[in-house]
């Protein structure tokens, strides 16, 4: 094998990727929107059967949020989960080709006001949301409804065009999207917000190494610091937003209280207090609609941590014992 090989391999898979979610965009937003709510569920339930490490990601953290629930009624949260997880791939699918009146009338949040009050003030406003039911369909109905454009990061995807896909999906539903890396993306956002503007951030797992550690579900994780640091410089106001699905087509969510910035300590301790305020925030949302929550990524710290390598089995031939629920990785369901 050539030294390019593996080189050569991922960029297959990649192109692999970018074309099936072209493929998605293509398809899925020209089927009548019944047909695609069954083939999300279809597709949900196939994942679900073949428990893949995202559904067994997906499971054990589950496991934490409903500890009391036993193995069969996980797994039918589980489902329920990858049933919730697809239809916010079909909405997304099919979103640009909603009408402004169908994207109004998809939405359904309450305590808007906070949002509403903190723009008419001119201090800009930070939304910070977990990975729950639709963000794009909330932040789609923000530039149409509110008619309020802003700004949010995302992560760079591989192959880059699917990240360029990407941006130019949600850019194309009215958001200004600006890389997690290179440095400049909080420059930028802390300018949207001096200038009265609205940041939007998707801030359940922190992607970098400078996260704030939370406690979560009776667990320690770290979740990322842009949103209290931001509030922080620029005076914005800060306000956790939860989402979920119930059985109608319309998604629901809710506005939650501002979080403030502390009056006292230095600037790491603030942002520890505000981080953990979001994080309680996000877990009584996800505690209400666990199904909702699709965090398929490991999160808790304990479950980032290297494990000890296990000695081999001593008997010739011995298979090594199953690990314990919990240790799959991020990928696909």
């Amino acid at each position: 094998m050539t030294g390019d090989g593996p080189s050569r391999a991922a960029a297959l898979r990649g192109s692999l990727v970018d074309g099936l979610y072209g493929a998605g965009w293509s398809a899925v937003k020209t089927l009548p929107e019944p047909a695609a709510r069954a083939l999300g569920r279809t597709v949900a339930d196939a994942a679900w059967r073949r428990r893949g490490k995202g559904v067994l990601r997906l499971e054990s953290n589950l496991a934490r949020v409903v500890p009391d629930a036993d193995a069969a009624a996980l797994r039918e949260l589980s489902r329920a989960g990858m049933r919730s997880y697809l239809r916010y791939w079909m909405e997304s699918f099919r979103l640009p080709a909603w009408s402004k009146d169908r994207i109004r009338g998809g939405f359904a949040p309450s305590n808007v006001h906070y949002l509403t009050g903190g723009l008419a003030a001119g201090k800009g406003v930070i939304l910070a949301l977990p990975h729950m039911a639709n963000w794009d369909l909330a932040g789609a109905w923000v530039t149409t409804k509110l008619e309020t454009p802003f700004a949010t990061v995302a992560e760079r995807l591989k192959p880059e065009t699917l990240y360029d896909r990407f941006v130019a999906y949600r850019e194309g539903l009215g958001m200004e999207v600006l890389p997690h890396t290179g440095g400049s993306a909080f420059g930028t956002l802390a300018r949207r917000l001096r200038d009265g503007g609205l940041v939007c951030l998707v801030a359940d797992r922190d992607l970098s190494t400078s996260g704030v550690e939370v406690d979560f579900f009776g667990g320690r994780a770290r979740m990322p610091a842009g949103p209290a640091l931001l509030a922080q410089q620029t005076g914005a106001l800060l306000l956790p937003v939860t989402l979920w699905y119930d059985d109608s087509p319309v998604m629901q969510g809710t506005v939650h209280e501002p979080v403030v910035v502390p009056a006292e300590g230095d600037r790491a301790r603030r942002t520890a207090v505000m981080t953990q305020q979001l994080a309680d925030a996000f877990a009584a949302g996800i505690a209400a609609h666990p199904q909702d929550w699709h965090m398929l990524q490991r999160l808790w710290l304990d479950d980032l941590r290297p494990r000890t390598p296990k000695a081999p089995p001593a008997e010739a031939g011995a298979q090594p014992a199953q690990e314990a629920r919990g240790t799959g990785e991020a990928g696909s369901a």
